[in-house]
């Protein structure tokens, strides 16, 4: 880790939440938060990549003075969490959510769906039917007081507001039948991932095609004029975000196909790894620059 990526550039580093992160308690804990403060006052660039929305991810870093846009949804929408304001989203295209409704029907699949009006995120559901989706609606509205409107059908508003998400929850085969009959349709994409907290339960996320950790990280790239970025996660939707990074790091509890594409593999999140990687990467640039005279 020492040398070459700290000579002076403009650097932003930015970790992936849940499994990174978070520690399993699904929080930052009191060590990497005042670390990565203590590191923010002193001119690092650091912000987050995750599949949570707004509404959950900013109250998780609540007390993190993060100070890049962050991305949320997997990349469909680029939140200033600062001003709390979105500065890019990409929708789903209005043909393409009612074949994804009719796909959820034919599998008897459904999920949450999510709208964008007026600069505010709207959360939907239909029903919910699985135990898994009951988990997914209650933690968020007892632990975040997230507000939901349940809908007799999602396509009711597909003419009146603008899609830009869908997360839907089953079995990892359940879910990979549902993505093959929506890879070929036009304007999105499609992320299968496990969840980080109960090993059976798996995520199917759908969202624009220009939709990704990757064009959201190329953007911020542009949009802040970062010479190189140095990214963390875990989990498959984090692929993205390490092919948008100069170098990336896996925690030790990632996936293994995470892993072998990674440039190394740092501590667990249980660890405070992301934080400690910081810290060092702080110390190693202050002995570059005497080294060096600067």
């Amino acid at each position: 880790m020492k040398g070459k990526m700290f000579v002076a550039a403009k650097i932003l580093y930015i970790s992936d939440l849940d499994g990174t992160l978070l520690n399993s308690s699904k929080e930052v804990s009191c060590y990497s938060r005042e670390t990565i403060n203590a590191l923010l006052a002193s001119g690092l660039n650091f912000s987050v990549a995750t599949a949570r929305t707004a509404a959950t991810a900013t109250q998780i870093v609540r007390g993190l003075n993060i100070n890049i846009p962050a991305i949320l949804m997997n990349g469909a929408a680029i939140y200033d969490i600062e001003n709390t304001k979105y500065i890019k989203t990409e929708k789903i295209p209005r043909e393409a959510a009612y074949t994804i409704f009719e796909v959820m029907r034919k599998h008897n699949t459904t999920g949450f769906m999510y709208a964008l009006a007026d600069n505010k995120l709207k959360a939907y559901y239909e029903v919910l039917k699985t135990p898994a989706l009951t988990d997914y609606y209650n933690e968020r509205v007892t632990k975040f007081n997230k507000t939901f409107q349940q809908l007799d059908r999602f396509s009711s508003i597909f003419n009146e507001q603008e899609i830009i998400y869908f997360t839907l929850m089953d079995t990892r085969c359940q879910l990979e039948a549902l993505a093959g009959d929506l890879k070929e349709v036009p304007g999105i994409d499609l992320v299968i991932s496990s969840d980080v907290y109960v090993k059976s339960l798996w995520y199917l996320e759908i969202h624009g095609k220009n939709a990704s950790k990757y064009n959201a990280l190329n953007y911020i790239r542009d949009y802040c004029g970062f010479e190189r970025i140095i990214g963390f996660g875990d989990n498959l939707n984090d692929l993205p975000l390490l092919n948008a990074c100069d170098e990336f790091y896996a925690v030790a509890n990632a996936l293994d196909e995470l892993k072998e594409k990674a440039t190394g593999v740092i501590g667990a999140n249980n660890s405070d790894a992301v934080a400690k990687f910081l810290a060092l990467a702080k110390l190693d640039t202050q002995n570059y620059s005497r080294e060096h005279g600067n």
